[in-house]
């Protein structure tokens, strides 16, 4: 069996749910499982209508609004019968959710958010089903709430591994084709959970993993992995061929064309990843193998916006020794913190990091019972794989370096 998975812009219209018959066509539907994300930018709209209803509560409804308009043009343009199914479930689905909201007891952000976002995935899933039955491939929509099992960590929850397994093996014949969804699955009492943003990547490789495919293939709007991205660097390079170690690598360092979690199901079942356009569907794109190294042997520019730079000493110039970062550790994980670099001497601990959760007052207000802190907010942070010296000087040029880290392979920089 193969798995692809369609981001969000590959769907983000009418015209490229088309697209997605038509590499369908190109490539075979037989034995494929199909994982797709919520439709263009819905999650971000999604949170809005988070926000409204804990924050402004008269916006709800348009919030909603705003998503639901935003479906409906898309079954429009794909459907000419107003009486087809998916125009009912579009209204029932929003139906639910407003539903949910004026009934919900839980003052967990993190719950509402899962139980609200997770139907851009569940909709996204729907119109693509039916369209595809209107055309002639005949195909299977399955709820991945009823095949991936979590913990109830909302927002980033963990994989069940064995229940996720007994679960794929009861429903997933490999001899059909599936459409199912990526980023969403379901706690042990049946509410939605999510795997992270960009977890629909994540996703595909639990399945794939399970299913034991012969490949994963993600659909994007850039022709592979590139050695940068084209958004802040003008010359960009197609990494045609990308070993599992140092994919994983660029993915733990921001890399965002491969979702950090995904490499590793892939490479305990040595189960190769390419990466392609959704434009371009007859190129190769680049792929993730068990191979050495990359090709072309180029460096490799991840930059991250919207960093934080903190800054931690002893209130008495004393040493920050081993259980003193031990406990700076635990506060970082306790509030969600996710580390990107980490500089020590002998009275100071610097760690350049990302509040994905909104968590960075809690944790100062924590580490400054015990700790001098200091810290500068949206800074940048530039890491360079394999990098050239030369060129890593004219990117940084006239920016103030905050923070600089070098080994063998790799160059950090914090900037202002």
């Amino acid at each position: 069996m193969r798995v692809f998975k369609f981001g969000g812009a590959s769907i983000c219209n009418a015209q490229n749910v088309k697209n997605v018959a038509h590499i369908l066509s190109e490539c075979g539907h037989k034995d494929l499982l199909i994982i797709a994300s919520a439709m263009g930018k819905t999650t971000n709209a999604l949170e809005k209508v988070v926000d409204s209803y804990i924050n402004s509560p008269n916006e709800l409804e348009q919030s909603l609004q705003v998503v639901k308009g935003f479906h409906m043009q898309i079954i429009e343009d794909l459907f000419s019968d107003q009486e087809h199914p998916i125009f009912n479930e579009l209204e029932k689905y929003f139906l639910d959710i407003l539903y949910f909201l004026n009934n919900n007891k839980s003052p967990n952000y993190n719950f509402i958010y899962d139980q609200v976002v997770s139907l851009g995935e569940i909709i996204s899933t729907r119109i693509l089903h039916y369209y595809l039955q209107h055309i002639g491939i005949r195909n299977n929509w399955i709820d991945a709430r009823d095949l991936i099992q979590t913990d109830i960590t909302y927002r980033d929850a963990n994989v069940n591994w064995p229940l996720t397994k007994n679960k794929i093996n009861q429903h997933i014949d490999p001899s059909q084709l599936y459409i199912t969804q990526g980023f969403i699955a379901a706690d042990p009492n049946g509410f939605s959970t999510t795997l992270g943003r960009e977890g629909s990547d994540y996703s595909a490789a639990i399945l794939a993993n399970i299913l034991e495919a012969n490949s994963v293939t993600i659909w994007k709007d850039v022709q592979g992995v590139l050695n940068a991205d084209p958004r802040y660097f003008e010359q960009t390079t197609l990494l045609e061929q990308i070993s599992y170690q140092e994919a994983i690598e660029l993915a733990f360092y921001g890399a965002t064309v491969i979702h950090p979690k995904t490499l590793q199901p892939l490479l305990n079942k040595d189960i190769p990843l390419y990466v392609r356009s959704f434009l371009h569907p007859q190129k190769q794109g680049t792929i993730v193998s068990k191979a050495y190294g990359i090709t072309p042997h180029v460096p490799c520019y991840i930059l991250k916006k919207d960093q934080l730079l903190i800054s931690i000493s002893s209130k008495d110039f004393s040493f920050i020794l081993e259980q003193n970062i031990s406990f700076i550790f635990h506060l970082l994980h306790q509030f969600n913190i996710k580390v990107h670099v980490i500089q020590n001497s002998a009275i100071s601990f610097s760690i350049c990091v990302e509040d994905r959760f909104n968590n960075f007052p809690n944790l100062v207000k924590e580490l400054e019972n015990n700790f001098k802190v200091s810290y500068n907010q949206n800074v940048t942070l530039y890491t360079i794989r394999h990098f050239d010296a030369n060129k890593a000087n004219e990117i940084l040029k006239d920016k103030t370096i905050l923070l600089k880290q070098v080994n063998r392979e790799t160059m950090q920089i914090v900037t202002k």
